[in-house]
């Protein structure tokens, strides 16, 4: 949920000037570039998240490319990952958000309900969520932070909005102050270097 509303027309200045912040980081530079590009697949004004049907079955085929099942309900309904099928009615980018997830849990957790972090906020059965989990306080918040970033990038990849996920999950909040940018540029780092993306910030296939 975006802490402060920001006006579309305002995002490519932030964007430049967040880009500007980023001198001598090549990679994180890369990554910003490739999200402010898909300002192009934003239709209109609008910056609530993409409910495009082409968007929710290339989400949708995301997951089939990396083994996960998609089980036609609300997350609500129960959980958002069960260990074995991601409920497929919310908004595309939360999609491809519990593909990035999957990617960044270790084996031991992938089959967990919500990937051992707790209970995600679109389940509704919280207590299988919370009895699955198995990361707490800062490595959850450190999880999702790559997660989030991970996700965006898939969205980027399929060419889909994902500006509009990375101003959602508040990556500009702060603007680009050094502690915003210090932030961003570590998770960067943490996605380079564990394969999870390229220097150029393309998505790979790679899992934890």
């Amino acid at each position: 949920m975006i802490l402060t509303p920001v006006d579309l027309a305002a995002v490519p200045r932030l964007l430049d000037d967040f880009a500007a912040a980023l001198d001598g980081e090549d990679a994180a530079l890369a990554v910003l570039l490739r999200i402010k590009d898909s300002l192009a697949a934003v239709d209109g004004a609008d910056i609530s998240l993409s409910q495009r049907e082409d968007h929710h079955r290339q989400a949708v085929d995301l997951l089939a490319r990396f083994g996960l099942g998609a089980l036609d309900e609300e997350p609500q309904q129960g959980v958002t990952w069960d260990g074995a099928n991601v409920a497929i009615r919310m908004e595309p980018s939360v999609i491809i958000h519990e593909v990035a997830h999957y990617q960044l849990a270790p084996p031991e957790r992938r089959h967990l309900v919500d990937f051992g972090l707790g209970a995600g906020p679109e389940s509704g059965d919280k207590t299988a969520g919370e009895r699955d989990r198995r990361r707490h306080g800062v490595d959850c918040d450190r999880e999702e932070a790559l997660a989030s970033l991970l996700g965006v990038l898939w969205e980027a990849e399929l060419g889909q909005p994902a500006v509009l996920a990375f101003l959602e999950q508040n990556w500009l909040e702060g603007g680009a102050s050094r502690h915003n940018i210090d932030h961003f540029v570590r998770n960067v780092r943490s996605l380079v270097e564990g394969g999870f993306i390229d220097e150029t910030g393309r998505p790979t296939s790679s899992l934890a």
